[in-house]
């Protein structure tokens, strides 16, 4: 199917700089704050960004049956519940209003006043109320290498890993997009050599390279979701850091997985990338082995080929890139966590968000934790400074990035970079 907006010939009148994540051909949709703090929905081109609230009051969507509020609003669950035949119009309108033959905007100062936003100008917000949050673990390579550190290597995947997305439902109100720090987590653990647990902060505070995905309303309780059916409920994609206290997760985990060691904090890209931006970066998903059951299995391509990219900046300001993966090493789709996650009645709402899980690729520099790269501590990282890395250092900062790059179009994430800060102290 040929999308309007992803016309890889398309050019905008509004400057985009070499190599920019958002070129006229992605239209990403988030939340932010203007100067006068008026909240508004907005999209991104190259450094600009796009007052959709104002594009709406102004008339650039006349035809599209829209409400006069949809995106004047804080979140865009309202918009996104209306489905993908309207996400498909409004981006295919923005697109052509910015494509650098279209004069009614470009010619118009007194519109582009009102409408265009620098990036300084303004604050990007949490792009949608997160009502549910599922975490997969979807990475065979991560699950292996987890497997073989607490297990038995010659046994490191549980015997159901093969057979089902294996998750655990999060915690919504700690994720955070990009930008706001997070604390450093006090909790209980377990010291090696220990008789009786100890509490106290967390030594071994750790990312989680991963992507998450954006839902629409999406079934009623008690209906399950085709797995041909499954991506036409999602809207988009963004970039998630699920940090993790691993020290505490070991002690706590058995018997029903991660609880305090996950819901201090995770943080997203503030930019959704819609599926339909993504289209073009299509890709066959790994060969799955054992065969899926049949509401499981399907077939084409269902993974996408995003580069995906991590840094560590010291306290110093010196940066390091610790890992480069992929998106496509997944070994569950997209589709298949939400098949399986409606498999049994569970209700998906719009703005509900599903955890990719730690994504791990075939090799020690394309793994998604410190857990792995520096193999429990095993192994320290040297970084451009000199200074080590067994996991993450108070007044560290994890950025995470991710991109698709194919026949000379770029469509990216943005980035998702958080700073760690030691023990929250109510009393400083």
């Amino acid at each position: 199917m040929f999308i309007n907006a992803n016309d890889p010939t398309k050019k905008s009148w509004v400057h985009i700089p070499k190599n920019s994540d958002f070129p006229i051909q992605n239209i990403p949709f988030g939340v932010f704050l203007t100067r006068e703090d008026i909240i508004t929905i907005g999209t991104r081109i190259g450094d600009t960004v796009v007052d959709l609230g104002a594009m709406h009051q102004l008339g650039y969507f006349d035809g599209i049956p829209l409400t006069e509020d949809i995106f004047l609003q804080d979140t865009l669950n309202d918009f996104i519940s209306d489905g993908k035949k309207t996400w498909r119009l409004v981006r295919n309108r923005i697109n052509e209003v910015f494509d650098i033959g279209n004069n009614s905007l470009q010619n118009s100062e007194d519109h582009k006043s009102i409408i265009l936003f620098s990036l300084d100008e303004i604050d990007m917000q949490l792009p949608v109320q997160i009502g549910d949050y599922t975490d997969f673990y979807s990475s065979k390579e991560h699950a292996t290498n987890v497997g073989s550190m607490f297990r038995d290597p010659e046994n490191a995947l549980m015997p159901n890993w093969l057979h089902i997305p294996v998750g655990y439902h999060g915690r919504s109100s700690t994720i955070v997009p990009s930008g706001t720090p997070v604390h450093r987590p006090i909790g209980q653990t377990m010291p090696k050599g220990s008789e009786n647990p100890i509490f106290g902060p967390s030594r071994f505070v750790d990312f989680e390279l991963e992507m998450a995905f954006i839902t629409t309303d999406a079934n009623t309780m008690g209906e399950s979701i085709p797995i041909d059916e499954a991506e036409g409920y999602i809207f988009g994609m963004v970039l998630f850091n699920d940090w993790s206290a691993r020290d505490i997760q070991k002690w706590e985990y058995v018997p029903l997985g991660p609880f305090l060691a996950k819901n201090f904090a995770s943080s997203i890209s503030p930019w959704i990338i819609t599926l339909d931006a993504l289209e073009p970066f299509r890709t066959s998903a790994v060969k799955q082995d054992p065969r899926p059951l049949p509401y499981l299995s399907q077939e084409g391509e269902h993974s996408f080929d995003i580069q995906l990219e991590v840094d560590i900046t010291t306290e110093k300001g010196v940066s390091t890139t610790i890992s480069k993966s992929n998106f496509k090493y997944m070994y569950w789709t997209m589709a298949q966590q939400l098949a399986h996650h409606t498999s049994n009645g569970c209700k998906v709402n719009s703005g509900d968000m599903m955890g990719s899980g730690t994504i791990s690729g075939p090799t020690p520099d394309s793994y998604g934790s410190m857990l792995e790269l520096a193999w429990q501590g095993a192994r320290p990282i040297t970084l451009n400074d000199g200074s080590e890395r067994k996991f993450i250092q108070d007044h560290d900062t994890v950025t995470l990035r991710g991109f698709c790059e194919r026949n000379g179009l770029r469509i990216g994430f943005g980035e998702v970079s958080t700073k760690l800060l030691p023990v929250f102290n109510s009393r400083t």
